[in-house]
């Protein structure tokens, strides 16, 4: 009798303990007043068009500094191009639990099922670089003055070119920053004598744009200009100018990547980039971000400073980094 009542007790004693333990170990998230440790850390999704473009894999760098700066969690997902399979990806990091999401859309538009899904989770959206049409879903926009990126390129056109000429332009009807900065390039070569012989779509992929500019060179030999909606789409035309030998046409882009600066560097077709800083719009995303969880003021809209970086300055930036 003696024997169990010491083994019941050295039980009780022991389911004691492991609730003790239990309780001092088990806090809650950092959202919900926990007491420190990983349950305290944030989680963030990360999704852009591609991560295969030089331009959104230095943003994700930038990004995922910050966040792990600040002892949280980052989520990334490549669509590569694929607007279903963004919709699936973010689906998948809404169930993993994330409290907000750095957005930029494949699909301007077709991304809308995502928006709709990360509302009703009450999970802030962070959209940037290119606005989704439906606006009123984003908490925050954070991104590039891309009208002004293409203005720039067509203001230094309008100057290479004072009596006009046939050109031919590289949008990418999908992507809203492309659409803005097509604009604004529009904008500054009006009244200019430019035609626009061929517009057409170069998914702002290299390849792609290749293929379409050795087509444009084909039908239309006496153009003097191309202008790509972005960095990799002028790369690929300046690689069709180059292998048709027509170095005498001049090619705009718009990111001011490293590729593109050392190809201006060389002192050849490629004249000049709107450029933007990757860097700059994932610290600020990042700022925004903080600011909407922790329930303070913040910005509905921070826009990052756009420039003409072109021959005459490329130096001063470097062909090695970002700007």
């Amino acid at each position: 009798m003696k024997k169990k009542f010491l083994y019941g007790l050295l039980v009780s004693s022991l389911v004691f303990t492991l609730a003790a333990c239990n309780q001092q170990t088990g806090g809650g998230s950092g959202t919900n007043g926990g007491s420190g440790g990983e349950d305290d850390q944030l989680v963030f999704g990360y999704t852009s068009m591609t991560q295969n473009n030089p331009f959104f894999i230095v943003l994700e760098e930038s990004i995922r500094k910050e966040v792990e700066a600040n002892g949280d969690k980052l989520i990334t997902m490549n669509p590569a191009m694929d607007v279903a399979l963004q919709i699936n990806q973010i689906e998948d990091m809404i169930v993993q639990g994330i409290d907000g999401i750095f957005l930029n859309p494949v699909d301007w538009e077709g991304i809308r099922p995502a928006l709709v899904m990360l509302e009703e989770a009450g999970i802030p959206i962070i959209n940037y670089d290119t606005e989704v049409k439906d606006f009123e879903y984003v908490t925050a926009y954070v991104g590039s003055d891309n009208k002004n990126a293409g203005r720039v390129v067509g203001e230094d056109l309008v100057k290479r070119f004072p009596d006009g000429g046939k050109i031919a332009v590289l949008d990418s009807p999908t992507m809203n920053s492309i659409n803005d900065r097509v604009a604004g390039f529009m904008e500054a070569i009006q009244g200019a004598n430019f035609e626009i012989v061929a517009q057409q779509d170069g998914k702002g992929d290299l390849q792609t744009s290749l293929g379409i500019t050795e087509d444009i060179l084909q039908a239309h030999p006496d153009i003097i200009a191309i202008f790509g909606g972005n960095d990799p789409s002028a790369l690929g035309a300046l690689a069709a100018v180059k292998a048709a030998n027509r170095n005498d046409i001049a090619i705009y882009g718009v990111d001011g990547s490293p590729d593109a600066k050392a190809a201006m560097a060389e002192g050849g077709p490629f004249k000049g980039s709107g450029a933007q800083s990757p860097i700059s719009i994932g610290k600020e995303s990042v700022k925004v971000a903080y600011k909407i969880l922790n329930k303070e003021q913040f910005e509905e809209r921070t826009p990052v400073e756009t420039f003409l970086i072109n021959q005459d300055n490329v130096e001063e930036y470097g062909t090695d980094g970002w700007q």
